[in-house]
């Protein structure tokens, strides 16, 4: 009698999978802390208020009945605001507590959205909107990323901050896309089922936008002091102790004057760090203000007025095109770890700026979304390794105020820009905008390439024997 047929699987299916999941970082992403979880959801929740907010920011704004100049005005002082008041808050965040910081932020976020929805002078809404935390173009805004980003680097691993950071950003991009695309539909439904008028379906939208404030309060608030600077977590650990250590109070007394009142708040910056921190500033500010000569809101403009294309197909063009750079994020990760930071940020990044560069170029409507495609294929490819990296070259004491002065710089940076390219699109010269967009993005990745692409080797061998030697400190900690 014949045996039956037996089924067999192969014995490294089980391999394949497990490293197909490693290479898209999702076994680091189960494997980390919960504050790390929190931190991703978190944004995730506070990008998709912001892609709520800025589909109907300027439409709001005008159906209030203010002049364009106005409406350009308020954008603009939007941004000081958010300069002014993000750099003093991270600056002190690790003083005052990053989970303090990020609860304020929350609270700040809800008051803006309840304003928005309640008022409707315009002096009110841009006060609101410098105060509290609104975004005018759908972009980080506020102290939060340099916080989140600090503390991520802090309870991660060097070797895994790449997939962290990879899912980090990608969660960001997917929350900007999904608000956009909730806000356009609940809107639709609202003004055409409902027939409500567009300045009540609006003031809605900033309610659900005040809602999800107090959403990212409370994951805020279920962070552990974990999350907290390390010199922050010893202060704790000797209240807790009821340690005073006097000797030791007297000794280090003796080598440095401490710092009293505001100054015992600020972050204290090494001799060391500070060619490093002008350096990635003066190349973070180029990048920046590349991106601000092409902003978003400026190439959906060209398409529309080159092209005649509709705002559905429009809307549905830049949906694919925010999924596909979202989505790249994640392979970026799996270059990292095998070529560097660095290099995958550099070697990604420039065949997107050549592609930016050429997007005015053709008069073919398909030809040009072509290279509007695959610009943004891999944009945004940098955005994890760029944190990974920073993380890598900053030094822990020193990571949330830097990352503070970054945001500064970006958005100081990127809100000279817009001004610039619109002088050239009245002129006819829109062309010039990419093209000077794309060859700055080109300067500074070859900047970047040409200044850290040694050094990054360097601390990253500097921190894996800082960590061994911690190791080895507690084994033995443990077997005395």
């Amino acid at each position: 009698m014949d045996n039956p047929p037996t089924t067999t699987v192969a014995p490294n299916q089980h391999g394949i999978l497990r490293r197909v999941l490693d290479e898209l970082g999702l076994v680091t992403m189960y494997a980390s802390s919960r504050d790390v979880k929190l931190l991703c959801l978190q944004r995730f929740v506070r990008m998709f208020a912001y892609g709520l907010s800025t589909l109907i920011l300027v439409a709001y704004l005008d159906g209030l009945g203010n002049p364009k100049t106005r409406i350009g005005l308020f954008m603009t002082l939007t941004m000081v605001g958010d300069i002014c008041i993000s750099f003093f808050l991270t600056l002190f965040a690790d003083a005052l507590g990053r989970r303090a910081v990020l609860a304020l932020g929350a609270l700040m976020m809800t008051a803006s959205g309840v304003v928005f929805a309640l008022f409707g002078e315009f002096w009110v809404l841009l006060v609101a909107a410098m105060i509290g935390v609104i975004s005018p173009s759908g972009n980080e805004i506020g102290p939060f990323r340099a916080i989140e980003e600090s503390v991520v680097a802090q309870l991660t691993d060097p070797s895994n901050r790449n997939d962290i950071f990879a899912w980090y950003s990608l969660l960001g991009s997917l929350g900007t896309a999904c608000g956009c695309m909730v806000c356009g539909w609940v809107i639709q439904y609202l003004t055409e089922v409902l027939q409500w008028n567009f300045t009540r379906a609006y003031r809605l939208i900033y309610i659900v936008y005040s809602v999800l404030g107090l959403v990212k309060l409370a994951l805020t608030l279920l962070l552990s002091h974990s999350t907290e600077s390390e010199k922050k977590q010893l202060q704790r650990a000797q209240e807790r102790d009821g340690e005073t250590r006097p000797l030791l109070s007297e000794n280090s007394g003796a080598s440095h004057n401490p710092k009293r009142g505001l100054r015992a708040l600020l972050p204290d910056i090494s001799k060391e760090s500070i060619p490093v921190i002008i350096a990635i500033c003066l190349l973070w500010g180029l990048d920046s203000f590349a991106s601000g000569l092409a902003p978003l809101s400026w190439v959906t403009y060209y398409f529309k007025s080159r092209f005649d294309i509709e705002e559905g197909n429009l809307g549905s063009i830049f949906f694919v095109a925010q999924m596909l750079s979202g989505l790249s994020i994640i392979f970026a990760s799996s270059l990292a770890k095998r070529f560097g930071n660095v290099n995958t940020m550099v070697f990604t990044n420039l065949p997107s700026q050549i592609f930016r560069s050429l997007i005015a170029v053709p008069s073919n409507v398909h030809l040009a979304l072509l290279f509007l495609l695959l610009n943004y294929s891999t944009q945004t490819m940098d955005i994890g390794p760029r944190a990974a990296f920073l993380a890598t070259i900053i030094l822990p004491a020193e990571r949330t105020a830097v990352m503070g002065t970054l945001n500064v710089v970006k958005t100081t940076a990127m809100s000279l820009g817009p001004v610039l390219t619109g002088f050239l699109v009245d002129r006819n010269l829109f062309w010039v905008s990419f093209v000077c967009s794309g060859g700055l993005k080109v300067l500074y990745n070859l900047g970047l390439l040409a200044l850290f692409k040694e050094k990054e080797k360097e601390k990253e061998q500097a921190e894996r024997l800082k960590l061994q030697e911690e190791e080895e400190q507690r084994r033995g900690e443990a077997e005395d």
